[in-house]
């Protein structure tokens, strides 16, 4: 049977501190990961539930920093059915040698994490020249590169863009625009502006779905334009599940709702074809 939904925005924490230390990025452990963790096994369990097929795993820098060995495990765990986005420190003099490393153990796609709940603002070096040959490697292995980022940082990225078109670009969150006023949505111009780039891709999760059904926005309109902008070929779905609050089957169930009033081929795009294209190992 062809795959019919991939989520590819979970995190998975394990509760053995011992085998993988704690070391969050910013020097303080997220909240969501503290209060509500979900293990591997835990994960898989909610994605039988809620009648995912496979998954994505994103790493948690709010938790290991840079150690992405429990997600590795993880993966290695069961390969056919999940992959594994990694993060590193992409200013570091190694960096290309540690991307090599992880995608030698097993894991498929690159997360730059440049803000976030435990470094709040935005990181000022996604134009720094010590990026760039981590950013090459990953391309020259076929990677996508996941960016957690905020709008301050979309001059740095549009020289990225231009710098690597081949490589996809992955934007979390689709930059989380504010859209509570409703069509025709200005305050998400920016967003609407990255069409212009090939390779960039949206990941659309449940803060997205949330905040498209609050104040004056609505699905239709606003996910309708973010269709009309970039195709649905170019946008897939994550859960953030446990990072948002509720169960994954709710997190579904809203995105189904959310997207009910698209084809169904780009219902197919966002709830899978996309993600089998920026993670070919979970391809049918």
């Amino acid at each position: 049977m062809a795959t019919r939904l991939i989520d590819i925005h979970p995190h998975i924490i394990s509760p053995d501190t011992k085998r993988y230390p704690l070391a969050p990025l910013g020097g303080e452990q997220s909240g969501w990961s503290a209060k509500r963790p979900a293990t591997f096994e835990q994960y898989l369990a909610a994605m039988d539930a809620a009648g995912i097929d496979k998954a994505a795993i994103v790493h948690s820098s709010t938790t290991y920093g840079f150690d992405n060995s429990y997600l590795a495990d993880s993966v290695a765990a069961q390969p056919e059915r999940v992959d594994g986005v990694f993060s590193v420190d992409i200013l570091a003099p190694d960096a290309s040698d540690k991307i090599r490393h992880w995608v030698g153990r097993g894991l498929g796609g690159l997360r730059i994490f440049t803000t976030g709940s435990t470094m709040p603002g935005q990181a000022p070096w996604l134009e720094d020249p010590r990026l760039l040959p981590g950013w090459e490697a990953a391309g020259d292995l076929g990677l996508s590169i996941c960016v957690q980022m905020t709008p301050a940082a979309l001059p740095q990225l549009e020289k990225l863009l231009r710098r690597f078109p081949k490589t996809p670009v992955v934007i979390d969150h689709m930059l989380k625009p504010p859209i509570a006023d409703g069509a025709p949505y200005p305050g998400a111009q920016f967003l609407f502006d990255l069409a212009r780039f090939d390779n960039v891709y949206l990941k659309m999760t449940s803060r997205n779905t949330a905040e498209a059904q609050a104040g004056k926005a609505a699905p239709e309109s606003f996910f309708g334009r973010v269709v009309q902008e970039f195709g649905a070929r170019r946008i897939a779905w994550g859960s953030n599940f446990p990072a948002t609050e509720g169960s994954l089957q709710d997190m579904v169930d809203d995105l189904k709702k959310c997207i009910a009033f698209l084809s169904p081929e780009d219902q197919h795009w966002i709830m899978a074809g996309t993600a089998q294209k920026l993670y070919p190992h979970l391809a049918d």
